[in-house]
């Protein structure tokens, strides 16, 4: 499934690639995030002319709930259902179900929530989920997990730890008896936890290699911690996890967190960020994030991508997107959304590129200084 190509000479950044029936993902790689089967405010055809993605993730605990798995399968899978060609992740509703708190119960056989929808009771089991994602059809699903908030004390996250290795190790066994739905192969990745403790987090990482799924990620990070800790967390795991196994950070993060990680040996994210920046105004260039609804902009009649040099292509100038966004106009939300996905993509192919020229060590650190600079 990964092969890896190249490893940087300086740092542990890597060049590899996913082979899925679904497409070839090169990565490094930022997945867009489509919970609900669609990335907010760009369409199927944008995803791939404009921005070039290559994998899109989408959410089972949401998928589950609306419009629910019969719907789904009687559309023949999910890419089906959204008419979208190209591989999918599926998360396995884990962290919602973590941010959930105030309306689940975790027990051995799994956890009980409440819907956020309508508040009916529900089970999400270590072999369900992986029956939902067989219904979803995506081309990588991940197990069940708890993932622990932060700070926990050592004894929370310990627990926590054990009960994700049970369930994975449930999981895992399901899915090695199960078969895929439709006429494509499907892949499972396990998740490390164990909180913020460097002991726990190396004995979860062996722990999943044992378990000898396609990939791995690592969870539990990005929610709350310090960014300095969350590097160090991810280090200390990049350094205990096979390396002919592909390796996902969950849930990271800013272009800078995506260089840094890189950095330390990480190969996959996903973040809500890009899109949920851009419906409120922000975008991320080469030199920092910009406001676009900042009054600076009401008379700049320069072009987004002349004042601010990405590589992008864009026709509308700063002025017209300022407008749009004082106006609440549902085009400043796309255009938005597009420009930033579309950066993200394209510091990933960046980054490729340096990997394989052996520059990443010499370059990433300037990008990083410039990425988190504020216009």
């Amino acid at each position: 499934m990964f092969r890896l190509e190249k490893n940087c000479s300086s740092t542990k950044a890597r060049l590899g690639h996913i082979k899925t029936d679904h497409g070839i993902i090169k990565t490094p790689i930022f997945m867009p995030v489509g919970t609900l089967a669609t990335v907010k405010a760009v369409s199927q055809d944008q995803l791939i002319e404009q921005i070039k993605a290559q994998i899109i993730l989408s959410n089972t605990y949401h998928l589950y709930l609306r419009p629910g798995n019969q719907i789904i399968k009687n559309a023949g899978g999910l890419h089906n259902f959204m008419k979208w060609a190209h591989p999918i992740l599926t998360d396995s509703g884990g962290y919602q179900i973590f941010s959930l708190a105030d309306n689940r119960k975790l027990e051995e056989e799994g956890a009980k929530f409440k819907s956020h929808i309508d508040g009916s009771t529900h089970w999400f089991t270590p072999e369900n989920v992986v029956e939902t994602q067989r219904i979803l059809g995506s081309d990588i699903m991940m197990i069940l997990d708890e993932c622990p908030p932060y700070p926990s004390t050592f004894e929370y996250a310990k627990k926590s730890m054990e009960l994700t290795h049970r369930w994975a190790k449930r999981g895992r066994k399901h899915f090695l008896e199960s078969s895929p739905y439709y006429e494509h192969s499907q892949f499972q990745f396990g998740i490390v936890q164990g909180g913020t403790y460097p002991e726990l987090r190396k004995q979860s990482s062996e722990y999943m290699a044992e378990l000898d799924f396609e990939g791995i990620a690592i969870g539990g990070l990005s929610v709350g911690e310090p960014i300095p800790l969350m590097y160090e967390m991810t280090d200390l795991n990049t350094d205990a996890l096979p390396t002919h196994k592909a390796r996902y950070l969950m849930g990271v993060g800013t272009p800078a967190n995506l260089l840094e990680c890189i950095a330390r040996g990480i190969d996959m994210f996903d973040c809500v960020m890009p899109t949920r920046n851009a419906r409120n105004g922000t975008i991320f260039t080469k030199n920092g994030k910009v406001n676009l609804r900042n009054a600076r902009w009401k008379d700049h009649h320069k072009l987004l991508d002349e004042e601010f040099p990405s590589d992008l292509c864009s026709k509308y100038s700063m002025a017209y997107i300022h407008h749009l966004f004082k106006n609440d106009e549902i085009l400043g939300l796309n255009l938005a959304s597009l420009h930033n996905l579309t950066f993200y993509l394209w510091l990933m192919e960046e980054t490729r590129t340096h990997i394989a020229n052996d520059t990443f060590a010499e370059w990433y650190p300037g990008m990083v200084k410039r990425l988190e600079s504020k216009v």
